[in-house]
């Protein structure tokens, strides 16, 4: 069937991802190439930086899917949701961006800490039928050092490492906890975060990685079949 990437940014236009459509199709091209044929387009929603109308995302959407060819692979929509005031205010009246507006969203957070509550506010969401799946979770600090801490956050939501941070790409720190997650069996899924046809070159690397180090079934479970239970609305063992 295909691996399924849950985090891009192949909408034309609307934050730091492809600048034009032509990179669009680069990106998707790319992405087909590397054995992906689902791609979420997950535009940030990021309180002072880039925040999207959903018009606008729709319309970007709507652009690509028109310009894609059936060799490309098929698209979601979703979106990167920053846990800030915006957030926090959707997700008290169930409007927070996400999956094929299924139960699963993406989010992420600042690098430096922890927001407080996280814990409480992802368990009312979890009972609430939520499936949160959390952004590049190689990046937050207060994980680094505290497998304990990483645990406790990885039981509340689904992990999605970047591939190319795998690879080395996103920092030396950033590197050595993705690959220690990956160990640890606390991630669910492993995803491009595209931002550049280049970055699909970097994601190459970070499914190498897994393969030689984690074997062949586990590029399949973390970039096919979890990627595929998320979208429908599960979180996976």
């Amino acid at each position: 069937m295909g691996f399924v990437d849950l985090h891009s940014h192949v909408l034309a236009g609307i934050d730091d991802g492809a600048p034009d459509l032509t990179t669009s199709l680069a990106m998707l091209e790319a992405l087909a190439g590397l054995g992906f044929t689902e791609v979420c387009a997950t535009p940030h929603q990021k309180v002072g930086q880039y925040l999207p109308s959903a018009d606008q995302i729709r319309q970007a959407f709507a652009d690509v899917g028109a310009a894609r060819r059936p060799s490309m692979p098929a698209l979601h929509l979703a979106a990167e949701n920053m846990w800030d005031d915006v957030f926090f205010e959707r997700s008290h009246r169930d409007a927070v961006p996400s999956y094929d507006g299924g139960p699963a969203f993406l989010f992420e957070l600042r690098p430096p800490q922890l927001p407080v509550g996280i814990f409480d506010h992802l368990f009312r969401l979890r009972t609430a039928g939520k499936v949160p799946v959390l952004a590049h979770p190689e990046r937050y600090e207060p994980l680094w050092g505290d497998d304990a801490l990483a645990e406790r956050l990885a039981d509340s939501c689904a992990f999605v490492v970047d591939l190319p941070a795998i690879a080395g790409y996103h920092g030396k720190r950033e590197s050595k906890m993705a690959r220690h997650l990956l160990e640890r069996g606390l991630v669910r899924a492993a995803a491009t975060d595209c931002h550049t046809p280049g970055d699909v070159k970097q994601a190459a690397e970070g499914l190498a990685w897994i393969e030689k180090k984690l074997g062949a079934r586990a590029v399949a479970r973390l970039c096919e079949t979890n990627p595929r239970a998320i979208l429908g609305g599960h979180l996976p063992d």
